[in-house]
């Protein structure tokens, strides 16, 4: 027998189902290209998956999820989360919240492209800062241009750059 998990299940239906949620999520983005990654603009995990918090303490329903989940079920319905599958970024940026860039999988198939993906030269799991600091690295230079009127996507390149001091790259196999 397994350990217990503790934590009552995340009410996916009632966070989707809340025009305030929905709002304030969709506020917390920065929107690029229609295939660019859109970068979550507030909390970021140590894992550099964007946060949070949402719901209401009188029903119960008050929660810190990942950004990421929270767009999954507003993208795909309440019920996509259901059975332990996990959203999948074929990005590999924890941050990213362009539904373009997810799949649902099994937490298994996660860690496989975790474990697959990690030491390519120049990529964004091989990051010398680590995936916190990439995502606060990458979201506070576009909040930064944005609020100067810099452009955005000179930042944005500045910041994954500063990731990658050796300057490598290795395209990806599949």
């Amino acid at each position: 027998m397994g350990p217990v998990n503790s934590r009552p299940p995340v009410p996916w239906a009632a966070l989707v189902a809340d025009p305030g949620i929905v709002r304030r999520y969709l506020e917390k983005i920065h929107r690029r290209g229609a295939d660019q990654c859109w970068y979550w603009l507030s909390g970021i995990s140590d894992s550099g998956h964007g946060k949070l918090r949402c719901g209401s303490r009188t029903d119960g329903t008050r929660r810190v999820v990942n950004a990421h989940q929270l767009g999954w079920a507003i993208e795909n319905g309440p019920d996509s989360l259901a059975d332990g599958r996990v959203v999948r970024h074929t990005c590999d940026e924890g941050s990213c919240q362009n539904p373009r860039h997810w799949r649902s999988g099994e937490r298994l198939e996660n860690v496989a492209d975790f474990l697959a993906r990690r030491g390519l030269a120049g990529h964004a799991l091989g990051d010398v800062r680590g995936p916190h600091d990439r995502a606060v690295a990458i979201r506070d230079a576009i909040t930064t241009a944005l609020a100067e009127s810099a452009d955005v996507e000179t930042a944005i390149t500045a910041a994954i750059a500063a990731g990658n001091p050796s300057k490598s790259h290795q395209e990806t196999l599949w």
